[in-house]
């Protein structure tokens, strides 16, 4: 072939390059959603649609990721060994049953790379936690979903009598996002039994902090029993400490799945700031409880307010309990409108169409606006 035959010429002829061949799985991926921004509003705009804590940092944290930053020439401690050492002070187990990463959902998936593959399948309930399906797929591994009961519940007979041979990984968001939800002891302990030996059971205990009914199970202190060697915790510093912008979360497992998870993860994956606020968050633990009672404390006033509008009667919805720092509208079809008429007020919440819309409890005003909007019929 000559140069000029090879190359873009009077007739404006091109070669033609072929494509990178990429993974089938990446084409069909779903792209994973995060919740929007507050959109511009002449007022006052909220974020209500990530399940962020509203307040800052706690008492003496950002003071410790400042100090810390001026070292971000170097590299962060590879194996995160003191943040490792208060976690495991602060749960009561050992450091070697101590993984950490970008989040809990940066360690769940160090997890599915660790436990499945092409031919494996992962299970769990829907719907939960919009990343299990993205992370399943990258993996190349098979998801199997259980829909949520009608109470927006785990149905854990369904999700016990759907394990195969196949089944590596199962996955339990409780309490459940976008719902709320939780598993309660007995159910969580019936369905453990059922569950073989070999296959992971991991807790995303994302929202633990903010529970407060009495009969949820504890993951860690689950974890513990000589019977349950085949159950993973996992808990994040992004919700209740305040910590979402850096990133940060961790797994109680058992030893072998927790260096599974060490061998699985992004070298200097968790950067040395990030460090550095978790370990200051985990000595601030009288100012965190404040914090979280007082979410709490608003998330009851709100949900008492929902519950004097009589949702079911005005929209066909039945408002459950939460346990978490959000709550679940189940509004079908309307999703989108309603999402789009709270971004009218100033609010921007996160629409799941076509199934509902997930509200974080925020400041006091935006949940008012909320709660004015489902009073007016939007």
């Amino acid at each position: 072939m000559s140069a000029s035959s090879g190359s873009a010429g009077a007739e404006g002829s091109a070669v033609s390059k072929p494509g990178v061949r990429l993974r089938a799985a990446i084409a069909g991926l779903p792209a994973y959603k995060a919740g929007r921004p507050a959109a511009p509003y002449s007022g006052t705009a909220y974020k209500l649609s990530s399940n962020e804590n509203p307040y800052p940092p706690l008492p003496g944290v950002l003071a410790t990721a400042v100090a810390a930053a001026q070292e971000i020439n170097r590299y962060p401690d590879f194996g995160s060994a003191a943040l490792i050492e208060e976690i495991a002070k602060f749960t009561g187990v050992p450091p070697e049953r101590v993984a950490v990463g970008t989040g809990s959902v940066g360690v769940l998936q160090q997890l599915v790379q660790a436990t499945a593959g092409p031919g494996d399948e992962v299970l769990f309930a829907w719907r939960s936690f919009e990343a299990y399906p993205i992370i399943t797929q990258i993996a190349g591994a098979t998801a199997v979903t259980i829909p949520l009961r009608p109470d927006e519940t785990h149905d854990l007979d369904a999700m016990a009598a759907a394990i195969t041979e196949r089944t590596r990984l199962i996955l339990v968001c409780n309490p459940n996002n976008p719902t709320g939800a939780i598993v309660r002891r007995a159910e969580l302990e019936r369905f453990l039994d059922r569950v073989p030996q070999d296959v992971l059971v991991v807790l995303d205990e994302a929202y633990v902090e903010f529970v407060r009914d009495e009969d949820y199970p504890e993951g860690v202190a689950i974890s513990l029993s000589p019977i349950r060697r085949n159950l993973c915790v996992l808990r994040t510093f992004s919700k209740a400490y305040g910590l979402a912008g850096l990133r940060i979360g961790y797994a109680i497992a058992p030893e072998p799945v927790a260096e599974a998870l060490r061998a699985c993860a992004v070298p200097f994956g968790v950067n040395l700031v990030a460090q550095a606020a978790a370990v200051e968050s985990l000595r601030s633990q009288e100012a965190l409880l404040e914090r979280v009672e007082a979410l709490v404390v608003e998330r009851e006033r709100v949900l008492a307010a929902l519950r004097e509008l009589d949702l079911a009667g005005r929209y066909g919805v039945d408002l459950y309990d939460s346990q978490a720092n959000f709550f679940w509208l189940r509004l079908g079809g309307r999703s989108v409108e309603f999402a789009q008429a709270c971004e009218a007020i100033g609010v921007t919440v996160r629409p799941y169409a076509p199934d509902g819309v997930r509200v974080t409890i925020g400041e006091q005003e935006a949940n008012d606006r909320v709660i004015e909007l489902l009073r007016s019929g939007f």
